[in-house]
């Protein structure tokens, strides 16, 4: 019931604009977001980068309501781009489909990602693209899978949550795109997903065991302890390098995990967030895990 709660207020405009424009609201989501500019978002990525951590910056906003809001998402991401070649960063970029036109036509939606991902082959780095809601499955597999083929530089997301991932992970190895595996954070039917946090997590490891089999370099998006030494020991049985996957974890959650993995010499990749559109971001973070409510309150003062 409290997860439903949080996804119905992330969809509540007035809440949202309030939230947007609170300075308690902004003071709160800080732990979370880097900041509201590009400027603020690649500090956080060089300051992380001098504490041996890799990053991924996300310029926060999905469902755009335009194309014209679509193409300037896009040129808010090639100007990150150009930062992150220009100063040498070790960070890639995530983006949602939604938030580059998808709602409003397929061909505009390709074509800003692909300048996104020819921009990131020549700034040496890639495109990590969100997935959301299965109503978007299948047209973000079909997009990765056309943009890989054409650039070599992106990763697709797979949600453990749902029944279809095994499916989706064996279609991307064969193709030889990346993954990132991480639990789910959308409301789905029953019929589309593991309600019980126990299916998840039991699929959760059976999708990391064959990423770690037979994908490449995966990432493996969790914070939960447990998930994370088991990977680390099927990584250690199959004798898998250290630098053949990597831990992606979210800014500022289990700071003390993302830690603790980076001095045994494995790779982490923060995703960092920034802008001025974290509302929604927040909102689905709590919706994950409302423990994390408990978290960031008890945080927010520190």
């Amino acid at each position: 019931m409290t997860r439903q709660l949080f996804l119905f207020l992330s969809r509540q405009r007035r809440v949202r604009a309030w939230m947007e424009t609170s300075p308690f609201a902004r003071k709160l989501s800080r732990r979370f977001v880097a900041g509201e500019t590009l400027e603020q978002g690649i500090a956080a990525c060089e300051n992380l980068r001098k504490d041996g951590f890799l990053c991924s910056l996300d310029h926060l906003g999905e469902n755009v309501t335009s194309l014209e809001e679509a193409a300037s998402a896009r040129n808010a991401y090639l100007d990150a781009l150009d930062r992150i070649g220009k100063r040498g960063l070790n960070a890639s970029i995530s983006l949602k489909l939604t938030q580059m036109g998808l709602d409003f036509s397929e061909q505009a939606c390709l074509d800003n990602v692909r300048s996104l991902a020819q921009r990131a082959r020549a700034a040496g780095t890639h495109v990590e693209i969100d997935m959301e809601s299965t109503a978007y499955t299948d047209r973000t597999l079909d997009m990765v899978e056309k943009v890989a083929g054409e650039c070599g530089c992106v990763r697709a997301v797979i949600q453990a949550y749902l029944f279809r991932s095994a499916s989706d992970i064996q279609r991307m190895n064969r193709l030889g795109i990346p993954v990132r595996l991480c639990k789910g954070a959308y409301l789905e039917p029953h019929s589309a997903a593991f309600a019980k946090k126990i299916d998840v997590d039991r699929n959760y490891l059976t999708l990391m065991k064959t990423l770690l089999d037979r994908g490449v370099h995966p990432a493996i998006a969790t914070h939960d302890e447990r998930i994370q030494g088991e990977a680390v020991r099927y990584a250690r049985e199959r004798g898998l390098g250290k630098d053949k996957f990597e831990f992606q974890m979210l800014y500022g959650i289990r700071r003390d995990l993302q830690r603790r993995l980076a001095d045994q010499g494995y790779r982490v990749r923060l995703y960092v967030p920034y802008g001025t559109a974290w509302y929604p971001y927040l909102m689905r973070r709590l919706a994950e895990r409302p423990a994390n409510l408990l978290f960031l309150l008890r945080n927010l003062f520190r």
